[in-house]
């Protein structure tokens, strides 16, 4: 097996396109009820037929979903608990779904992308069954471990003066100061896209050629900031942190309301 790093924008799009790159296998003997039964059934890491009737049960749900409720409920729970935000967009995703105890989601959600398991983690997912399907569970756990993860992100650039670097043909600060007439609405919205574009929470994504067997790492912050790739119209690079191709998220919009909401009950 050859390992193999990409760097470009359009090298990933290529790869992000092309079916014959798949997410590496999960192990399928994990005990019912597991957190490696769980990944061994979720949309994440299946492909072919599998991943596709996975995705169309995320889609089906999150359709019913309005991200603007979902936006205004996570910025009204922000400012109840006082600004303690953590828990936030699960609480309010699993409202919306139909969970109201959503306690077990950062165990469950532990080893979630990475595949670390443990008896708490093993723990949280049985109990999280008792309240949920598989395609629920999926979307309260990747509001935790990835939805949070933007949050955090964008608060330590917000606290930074907004550092992340301009566009190339702006001068610095300018695509993150107030634009004319702007909103804080509008400028949280700013912050949340250039942190995806140049500081994501999830820094890489893996797959494998299943001609070649090769593994192929995917380095988002590279390909997102990739020179070459700056789109016009833009004046950046589009990033593809919400992935692309055969395999894109199925929530970026619900993913973003949720974000925004909590950095408005914040930074507002």
């Amino acid at each position: 097996m050859n390992p193999m790093l990409i760097t470009r924008h359009a090298e990933a799009q290529a790869v992000l396109s092309n079916p014959r790159y798949v997410p590496p296998p999960v192990r399928q003997d994990g005990a019912e009820g597991t957190l490696a039964w769980l990944r061994a059934r979720v949309s994440r890491f299946s492909t072919g037929p599998a991943h596709a009737e996975r995705r169309r049960e995320l889609v089906a749900l999150l359709s019913g979903l309005d991200p603007a409720a979902l936006r205004s409920a996570a910025e009204a729970l922000t400012r109840q608990r006082g600004g303690d935000w953590r828990g936030v967009p699960v609480a309010v995703l699993g409202a919306a779904l139909g969970v109201a105890d959503t306690r077990a989601v950062p165990a469950a959600a532990a080893g979630y992308l990475s595949g670390e398991e443990s008896p708490q983690a093993d723990a949280a997912v049985a109990e999280l069954l008792k309240l949920a399907g598989v395609p629920v569970i999926t979307l309260l756990l990747q509001a935790h471990a990835a939805t949070e993860g933007l949050i955090e992100t964008a608060l330590k650039h917000a606290a930074n003066d907004q550092d992340l670097d301009p566009p190339p043909h702006e001068t610095p600060g300018q695509d993150l100061d107030p634009p004319p007439h702007g909103t804080p609405g509008q400028d949280i919205d700013l912050l949340l896209c250039e942190t995806l574009r140049q500081d994501p929470p999830l820094k890489a994504t893996r797959r494998l050629d299943t001609r070649t067997g090769d593994e192929v790492t995917i380095d988002l912050v590279a390909v997102n900031r990739d020179p070459d790739a700056t789109d016009p119209a833009l004046g950046h690079v589009p990033h593809l942190t919400f992935g692309h191709g055969v395999r894109p998220c199925p929530a970026p919009e619900h993913a973003l309301a949720l974000a925004a909401g909590v950095l408005e009950g914040l930074l507002k």
